[in-house]
């Protein structure tokens, strides 16, 4: 006698729908959007590419327009993404957004993957070297576990 199982099976949701990456600028961010960006073309998803901006205590910003410093990375990042996008139109078609959210890079990629319903986090792999004792946004996101997550080397 043969056991019957029913399977149930989701028309066209056998890949992320929705992969957020984070950028920051750093060249491991950079390389994380150029993979993401692949894994969205080639799985048809939507590529959600994200810049939390820092918030620092008042103190801290020692009269430095932080914000504006901010916004020009913010301007400059979402220039460097249309030009790679408009570079490969017509070769490669991803569909993209930009968007900012403020706060530490962790918890900020944690709410736009919330907001955004993400299937699926991308990163790049930490370049600074405290990170070996607190631990990088990486590993947090990982350890969180709400998402599968993708460092990019």
């Amino acid at each position: 006698m043969t056991e019957q199982h029913s399977h149930q099976f989701e028309r066209g949701t056998y890949g992320p729908k929705v992969i957020v990456v984070g950028v920051d600028g750093s060249e491991s961010s950079l390389r994380a959007a150029a993979y993401a960006g692949g894994l969205a073309r080639r799985q048809h998803a939507l590529l959600a590419v994200v810049y939390v901006q820092p918030v620092l205590a008042a103190g801290a910003a020692l009269g430095v327009p932080v914000a504006e410093t901010t916004d020009e990375i913010a301007e400059d990042l979402v220039a460097q993404i249309r030009e790679s996008a408009e570079r490969l139109k017509g070769i490669f078609e991803v569909r993209w957004e930009f968007h900012t959210f403020r706060g530490d890079p962790y918890n900020g990629l944690v709410t736009a993957a919330d907001e955004l319903k993400a299937d699926a986090v991308v990163v790049g792999a930490s370049e600074q070297a405290g990170h070996r004792i607190v631990g990088s946004v990486a590993v947090r996101l990982v350890k969180a576990g709400r998402w599968p997550v993708t460092v990019v080397p």
